[in-house]
């Protein structure tokens, strides 16, 4: 017997519980991972409450890191003791967890695994947002949203490695700190104390041009004033809902804001295949052990309380990255 989260019901953070459950098993193809730790990722929270259907009894995350402890039949690339992460699990608020192989990620050496599994996900996601949804050049200029959560402070320092102005929304002193400290040029708040959005604020700035695209992980608070920043064809790239879905919107909008783009991408459909998945955690994750790229844990909780988790993250009390510790 091991121990996870399990909700019986849908509902508020206290459905989620610890539970003895049965020891999983690897089948073919997978691994059995000794989990060192479970990222907290706003999708738990939006399937807890039912936004996104789950079966019940549900428990949460997809995101890991551990140890292999046992190989399905058929695994070939991965052998008992192998440290791995993934962004691609399931049930991983769990002392243990199943991955399919092919969506393990070797756990480069210089990286600890509770910063390894911190990074799947937010890395990868901040990966795919500035290389396939926008492809970041020299001189862009680039607005994100939430500069000081997870991937708000990954995209700061990987846009300013491209060579990118970035301007960043936060919604206090201490996130703004935060945001500066990783790299990015103009912090606002989302409302200054004139009264004025963060749309006006972008056209001081930039002199009326707007900025080249918007990485927009907030949704429904932000997504107006998002498409009110964006120069003549820049694109919005709308990557989450934190606030909330998007409601509908008018087309013809995009024409009347200068011939916008708008996409809505997820991770999945940028790590099709196991040549990509590779390419992008390579990346990040070597980026991370060689020191050129920070992480911020901003909060460790043991595996049972996954509620408070929970709660802390959608109060936006958080910074940076949470994990669970079984």
């Amino acid at each position: 017997m091991s121990q996870a989260i399990v909700a019986q019901s849908l509902g508020e953070p206290d459905v989620l519980e610890i539970t003895e459950v049965e020891q999983p098993a690897p089948g073919p193809g997978q691994l059995l991972i000794k989990v060192a730790a479970a990222g907290v990722n706003f999708i738990e929270t939006y399937q807890r409450e039912g936004l996104y259907p789950v079966a019940l009894p549900f428990t949460p995350g997809a995101e890991s890191a551990g140890t292999v402890e046992a190989v399905g039949e058929g695994v070939s690339d991965f052998a008992v003791g192998d440290r791995v992460a993934t962004a691609e699990g399931a049930k991983s608020y769990a002392e243990y967890t199943l991955v399919d192989a092919e969506k393990a990620l070797p756990v480069p050496q210089g990286l600890d695994l509770e910063t390894a599994a911190a990074l799947p996900l937010q890395g990868m996601t901040a990966h795919y947002l500035i290389n396939s949804s926008f492809k970041v050049e020299p001189g862009h200029t680039i607005l994100t949203h939430a500069g000081a959560g997870g991937v708000g402070l990954l995209l700061s320092q990987l846009l300013k490695a491209k060579g990118a102005t970035v301007i960043t929304t936060v919604s206090s002193d201490e996130k703004e700190t935060l945001a500066k400290a990783a790299g990015a040029d103009h912090v606002l708040r989302y409302q200054d104390e004139s009264g004025r959005g963060f749309a006006e604020q972008i056209r001081e700035i930039t002199e009326g041009h707007g900025v080249d695209a918007v990485l927009d992980g907030v949704g429904k608070d932000t997504f107006d004033g998002s498409l009110a920043s964006l120069a003549i064809r820049g694109t919005l790239v709308l990557y989450g809902g934190a606030s909330g879905p998007v409601p509908p919107f008018d087309l013809m909008r995009l024409n009347a804001g200068g011939s916008l783009f708008i996409t809505r991408p997820t991770l999945a459909h940028h790590t099709l295949t196991a040549e990509e998945r590779r390419w992008r955690s390579t990346e990040i994750f070597e980026a991370v052990a060689s020191g050129g790229l920070k992480v911020r844990i901003g909060g460790r909780y043991p595996l049972a309380e996954a509620a408070q988790a929970h709660r802390d993250l959608q109060a936006r009390k958080t910074t940076g990255k949470l994990l669970l510790l079984p």
